[in-house]
């Protein structure tokens, strides 16, 4: 079941989606931590989330480029993740991938920049490019187009208990 990927992709703690679907949330902690649910709790969580139940039912986070929210989503948008992700299936996972590294080179880089003033430059060009790719997670979350939400279940520790 697909409910804790669809919770953090709405930007749901899991209190707010017990508060908006009536139920408790040890009954939202034991299905997102893969129990069986009563088909009245698929029901309720379905219409919190504005889901099918079918589609609540998945085992794995889907969205297709037909799918409303790959349609919706500004055209200069689409253009950025395609163009950034050099893909036309972003994935989640790969975007955390190059913001870490560019952080990482970024820093590493800065730090060469007290002998050379070109790794100052370069550092500060691979942290803008950390950055960019924070926004397009940010921006991928806030649109629901990613095609694999497996890695947000890693991705918010601190959000779920």
């Amino acid at each position: 079941m697909i409910l804790k990927e669809l919770r953090i992709s709405r930007h749901f703690s899991q209190e707010q989606l017990a508060q908006m679907s009536g139920l408790n949330v040890r009954t939202i902690q034991r299905i997102e931590s893969g129990k069986n649910a009563s088909l009245e709790s698929i029901k309720c969580l379905a219409a919190a989330l504005d889901v099918d139940v079918s589609t609540l039912n998945q085992e794995k986070f889907m969205i297709d480029k037909k799918s409303d929210n790959w349609q919706q989503l500004p055209f200069i948008l689409k253009c950025w993740f395609v163009f950034n992700f050099l893909q036309t299936r972003p994935s989640r996972q790969s975007a955390s991938r190059i913001e870490t590294i560019g952080h990482i080179s970024g820093f590493s880089f800065c730090c060469l920049g007290l002998i050379s003033e070109a790794a100052l430059v370069g550092g500060l060009i691979m942290l803008s490019t950390a950055y960019l790719y924070h926004w397009l997670k940010y921006q991928g979350d806030k649109h629901s187009i990613w095609y694999d939400n497996e890695s947000a279940k890693s991705s918010y520790p601190g959000l779920c208990q």
